[in-house]
């Protein structure tokens, strides 16, 4: 599946490693500054010394500037990827169904085939996206907090440790639970596009013999079959929210706890702690990141899969090796053995 998918990504390969280039960049601008605003408390404002509040302050901003124009340009390219990707899937969709024979089109359906080129596309876009930026993002900015974090106190470094893995116990349990709802959610997609189609396409036999009501009848249950299912799949991911803000408060209070006893014994600085704070939200949003992208791939999984099938199905008939163009030069190779008898 991501073999195909990727193959449509042709003129875009070079947006598309931009985007984690200056995603990367960012991140590392951003992961230096608390480590700045450390040495102005503990070399500047401590000491008293305005000179070194004005240098390592002007430091920080040059990065401060840095990372925002990374940021600026890492959202440029990766939107301009995930664009492109979208219109060469749609593109390729389309020639695709034109090359199909009447059995291929019924196999799929034609609402089938819309939802695959509309709704489907537009989930393995925004999927792509977050990708290229968040996915790449996340994970760096994890790490280097992390490294950060054991660089300025092992013994409070160990709290990230206990809060990611109940995140990722959480994480695993989430998905496992919404990825079979999300692959039912977009088969009920293609029912609810083919009753509108047909009632679209067949109004006048619908008003013709007074089946208004039976049709929007059978449009209400396809709908509350999709509303169900839904709540469903949503009820499971809202768990991702007070879990993530669980461990997030828990790991504040904790550091707090264990931070103020490090700077009473002389073991820590106030001006590591207040770094090792930056670093905590650093880390713990990171964790919110990864999160999204777990829901966001879940969801779609599905349609990256629905979308595969129709670019890899092969037509049940093909053009001959050396097919007739012309309706009339066949006629006339057809009747030459007449004229020449």
């Amino acid at each position: 599946m991501i073999k195909t998918l990727l193959a449509q990504v042709t003129q875009y390969k070079s947006a598309s490693i931009l985007a984690p280039v200056f995603t990367a960049g960012e991140v590392l601008m951003e992961v230096l500054i608390p480590f700045v605003t450390a040495s102005i408390i503990d070399k500047g404002i401590e000491a008293g010394n305005i000179h070194q509040v004005y240098f390592y302050g002007g430091i920080m901003l040059a990065m401060a500037f840095l990372s925002l124009m990374f940021g600026i340009l890492a959202g440029r390219y990766a939107a301009k990827a995930s664009s492109g990707l979208t219109c060469n899937l749609r593109d390729g969709i389309y020639e695709k169904v034109q090359t199909f024979a009447f059995s291929n089109i019924d196999k799929y359906s034609t609402a089938g085939l819309v939802t695959r080129m509309t709704t489907d596309v537009t989930n393995v876009q925004n999927a792509y996206q977050m990708i290229l930026r968040i996915a790449v993002r996340a994970p760096l900015m994890l790490v280097c907090s992390m490294v950060m974090c054991f660089f300025i106190s092992v013994k409070l470094s160990t709290i990230f440790l206990a809060a990611i893995v109940i995140l990722a116990a959480a994480l695993i349990f989430i998905m496992l639970r919404t990825t079979k709802v999300f692959n039912e959610v977009f088969r009920k997609y293609d029912d609810l596009n083919a009753s509108v189609q047909e009632n679209v396409s067949a109004i006048r036999v619908v008003k013709a013999f007074v089946r208004e009501d039976y049709e929007n009848s059978k449009f209400q249950k396809a709908a509350e079959k999709l509303y169900r299912l839904f709540v469903k799949a949503e009820s499971t991911l809202a768990l991702n929210n007070p879990v993530m803000m669980l461990v997030v408060y828990g790991c504040i209070l904790a550091v707090s706890w264990f931070g103020a006893h490090f700077i009473v014994a002389g073991d820590l600085s106030t001006g590591n702690l207040t770094s090792l704070f930056s670093y905590v939200m650093s880390v713990l949003m990171s964790l919110m990141m990864l999160s999204m992208i777990f829901v966001m791939i879940t969801m779609s999984a599905a349609s990256g899969r629905r979308i595969t099938e129709v670019l890899n199905e092969a037509p049940d008939m093909t053009d001959p090796a050396q097919p007739k163009r012309s309706v009339l030069l066949a006629a006339l190779d057809a009747a030459s053995p007449v004229w020449s008898a």
